[in-house]
Order: C-alpha cells, then structure tokens, then sequence
C-alpha cells in the first residue's frame, strides 16, 4: 500500500521543496496551506500531491483538513515562521501571538488531531521543524528563539510519550536556509534587509537541503529514529559564527 504523507505549510519553501521530495520517494502527499492557488499549482506539476487548503492557527481548518485525510504515515509540521527582530523590551506583543500561535499550536493542533492516524498506521512517523533559535537564542530573536524552544520541547516530550507505540519523533533543526519569503516576511516586506541576512554566505543551505534530510529521516527503517538532525551550511560554525566573502 502507498504511504501518505501530509506536509504543512507546503505552499513554499521547505513546505513545498518537501512535498515534492517525499512524492519523488512514493508518497502520496497531502499538501497543506493557506495559499491554496500556489498549492494547486504545485499539485499540477508534482504527480502525487494533492492540495487541500489548512489554516493551523484554526480548529475548524485543521479538522476539515484532517477527515480529509484517509490515513497518514508522516506528518511534517513544517508550517510557522518569524516576524521581527525588535528586541525584547521593544518587541510587538502581536508578533509574539503569531509566533507561537503559527509555530506552536499549530503544531500541537495538528498532532493531536492526527496523531491516531499515525498510530494506525502501524509505522507512524512525525517531524517536527524546529531551528537552531530552538537550541541557542541570539538578539533579536526573542519571540522566534522562544517559540522554537516550545516546539523543542514539545518533539522531546512526544518522544517519551510515546515510547511503545509505532510512531517515531524526529526534530529537524536547520540553521540558516535560504528559503523563499522567510526572511522578507521576518523584516515585514523589506527585501534589502533580508537580502543582507545572507549577503557574502558562500551556499547557504536551501529549501530542497532540508528536504532531503526530512526524506532521509522519514525513510530510515522503522527501528530507527532520528531524535535530532542539525543541518547548517557549512559556512556556519554557530548561531553567531558564519563566513562570510567580501564582494
């Protein structure tokens, strides 16, 4: 029987770079996302992918999504993101909520609502997206660094939950990734400042990267889980130490 995996956030990015890897490995994908012309888009061009739209910050969103769903064998919560870099003391209180509601409870939402499909499965399969701000916190980072250390802690905790059951938990944590939009959203539309986020890096990591390390970790025989994948690119020692060339 084909497995399915369903990947949220899939509209871009790591999302859409992993709905096309995992399909490229055989899965059926059920591909999530707010923005449902970009994934009927990717659906078109990806044999395999199906487009249904998913609000993770909504109840009711991720329960239609979820009965849609037959059966799941992955769950990829990769949907969430970042938005400022004001400090603590200056940072905007709304900024936080979306933080932790996109990346925390959205993650939680669609755990809870599909985690006995995982189950079921017999060979269940859950990844989380985290990031390297959810083991090393930096300035500026304040509600992105905090709401990556709650989903850090929610992968460590569903691991030992669920020990004895068929579903492994595998935390991905990349470091600096030149994904589509990550970084023009974090500086609110200004894509200079994003641009020298990245300026002088020789090859940051990029979205089909950390896609190949979720399918590397998703296929690995079911006695093997992968609790943490750290991925960097190489020009990044740390969180604070990257190379970069001069032009």
């Amino acid at each position: 029987m084909t497995k399915t995996a369903v990947v949220t956030g899939a509209s871009s990015g790591i999302g859409a770079a992993t709905a096309r890897r995992l399909a490229a490995e055989g899965y059926e994908v059920v591909a999530g996302a707010r923005r449902l012309e970009r994934l009927e888009k990717l659906a078109a061009e990806v044999p395999g992918v199906r487009a249904l739209e998913l609000d993770v910050t909504s109840d009711a969103s991720v329960t239609a999504f979820v009965s849609a769903v037959e059966r799941c064998d992955v769950l990829v919560n990769n949907a969430g993101g970042a938005l400022g870099m004001e400090s603590v003391a200056d940072a905007r209180l709304a900024d936080w909520q979306n933080m932790y509601d996109t990346n925390v409870l959205g993650s939680l939402r669609m755990t809870q609502a599909i985690l006995p499909k995982l189950v079921e499965s017999g060979d269940g399969v859950l990844v989380m997206l985290t990031s390297t701000a959810g083991l090393v916190s930096y300035e500026g980072g304040g509600g992105y660094c905090a709401a990556k250390h709650a989903q850090t802690a929610m992968v460590e905790t569903l691991r030992l939950e669920l020990v004895g059951s068929p579903v492994r938990v595998i935390e991905i944590a990349p470091g600096m990734v030149h994904s589509e939009g990550f970084a023009v959203t974090r500086f609110r539309g200004d894509s200079e400042a994003a641009a020298r986020v990245y300026a002088g890096v020789p090859d940051p990591l990029t979205s089909d990267d950390v896609a190949d390390a979720i399918a590397w970790c998703v296929t690995r025989p079911a006695h093997v889980n992968v609790d943490r994948l750290v991925i960097r690119p190489r020009a990044q020692a740390a969180q604070h130490k990257v190379h970069r060339v001069s032009a």
